[in-house]
């Protein structure tokens, strides 16, 4: 299969934005009546957790060895790679996932608003509200790039998977740390989806924003204090 070219992407305060509720780790506290029944809805969810299975080297697209620890939000980066969504993305599969982030924060927010909306219309739900945190990362690495390559335009497609997946594959087993490509969803943006979890570097939690969805695919986003 062809490859697009390897070029060095150094990037800084890339932007990657979580719905609050899996960034917030006392989510589980929230719900427990007190301590003993903490301890059993975390004993639960980690039963069924993909992060801490693949932490544990069970049952999942990639193995603790390629995983980070002790740094900060390593759980946030092990989660995107260890929670893949059951379709896959745009460059992973449903066993893996990916640190998707935009260039630009407007890019990761027009990325966010298309697919939380594709979610409301396929339940009919076409008015919401949701927080994203935002997760800022850095990166210096050597990712294929598709950036202008014309051949590589069916990749793009902003209604299929189908290309990008294929290719993702053969660059994953190939050794591939990652690509840089234009956005479908805003023109002129770029994101980047990396595919080792130890290049996502110097992570550090940005702002939250409010975005709140009243009958159209665009919503309004609310930077909050």
């Amino acid at each position: 299969m062809r490859r697009p070219p390897v070029r060095l992407v150094r990037a800084n305060d890339t932007s990657r934005l979580v719905p609050s509720r899996h960034a917030d780790e006392t989510v589980l506290a929230r719900i427990a009546e007190d301590d003993e029944h903490l301890k059993d809805v975390i004993a639960l969810d980690a039963a069924t957790n993909d992060r801490l299975l693949a932490e544990n080297d069970l049952e999942t697209g990639i193995s603790s060895h390629e995983l980070v620890f002790g740094v900060p939000w390593f759980r946030i980066v092990n989660a995107a790679f260890s929670h893949a969504h059951p379709s896959g993305g745009r460059f992973n599969g449903p066993e893996r996932g990916a640190w998707y982030a935009g260039i630009e924060l407007e890019t990761a927010q027009a990325e966010v608003a298309h697919h939380k909306w594709i979610e409301l219309s396929e339940v009919g739900w076409l008015e919401e509200e949701a927080t994203y945190v935002e997760y800022r990362a850095d990166f210096s690495a050597e990712f294929h790039d598709l950036r202008g390559r014309r051949e590589f335009r069916a990749c793009l497609d902003p209604s299929s998977y189908v290309a990008s997946q294929r290719l993702a594959a053969d660059l994953l087993q190939a050794g591939s740390l990652g690509v840089v490509y234009p956005s479908a969803r805003r023109p002129k943006g770029t994101c980047v989806a990396c595919f080792r979890p130890a290049l996502v570097g110097n992570v550090r939690q940005g702002a939250r924003f409010r975005f709140r969805w009243s009958g159209s695919p665009a919503p309004t986003v609310e930077r909050l204090r």
